[in-house]
């Protein structure tokens, strides 16, 4: 049953800032794809519990995410191997609409951007399935010693750190000149992402996971991906 008390009737002024949005932001875990790849990573190399604890403490806002990627980094410890058996034993699971909706707000000259705090490795060929320009990924990178051992993750990505989607979103806007810019996700990171210069609104999903401290903030909550779409003229 859906919460109560939040905007998923848009006000007619989120439905013309999402008419004109320049740019899009979709975040990737329970966003654009149905599960949490990190927690599917996770539970392949058999430590998906306490990895999936703290994914929820960092969407819910309670920590901040730089400390709960290093924590769930640091209990995973992927290998370069590991990463690349993942992939091929768990093919992305897109959710329904997002193909559609991309190539709608695509056709219409809108530019599309992944920005998410989860992993290139995994991301990147999702962005090629949806025809997404690699340049457009914002996203985290695993780094690998030279026999292909875990040794950390690049700190400098923008997404590595709470905060790191408003200022995406305000690269984004600079880089191209964008006036109008939305953020669609689930998660408190995303959230972040409606700052002074970033994005203009807020579109919570909860498709996949609810979170009420998310949906009572955003400006447009959605469940079905397909609402987007058909808001579209």
């Amino acid at each position: 049953m859906p919460l109560q008390g939040i905007n998923t009737e848009p006000s007619e002024e989120v439905i013309k800032i999402w008419r004109g949005a320049e740019a899009v932001c979709f975040d990737v875990d329970s966003t654009l794809c149905e599960d949490e790849s990190i927690d599917e990573l996770a539970a392949f190399l058999g430590v998906g519990e306490a990895v999936a604890a703290l994914t929820a403490s960092a969407m819910g806002g309670t920590v901040l995410f730089q400390d709960a990627l290093k924590a769930r980094l640091d209990l995973m410890h992927p290998s370069r191997q590991n990463v690349q058996d993942f992939l091929a034993a768990h093919p992305p699971r897109i959710s329904q609409g997002i193909p559609e909706l991309v190539k709608s707000l695509q056709s219409r000259g809108c530019q599309v951007f992944l920005v998410s705090g989860g992993f290139r490795a995994i991301i990147e060929p999702i962005a090629s399935v949806l025809g997404i320009p690699q340049g457009h990924v914002f996203a985290n990178t695993i780094l690998f010693k030279e026999d292909g051992s875990y040794a950390g993750f690049n700190e400098q990505e923008l997404t590595s750190q709470s905060g790191g989607k408003a200022r995406a979103a305000r690269l984004i806007k600079e880089k191209y000149g964008f006036r109008c810019l939305v953020m669609v996700g689930d998660g408190a990171t995303d959230l972040e992402a409606r700052q002074p210069g970033g994005a203009d609104i807020f579109i919570g999903y909860g498709g996949v996971v609810e979170r009420p401290s998310i949906a009572s903030k955003a400006d447009w909550y959605i469940y079905k991906i397909r609402d987007l779409l058909e808001a579209l003229p």
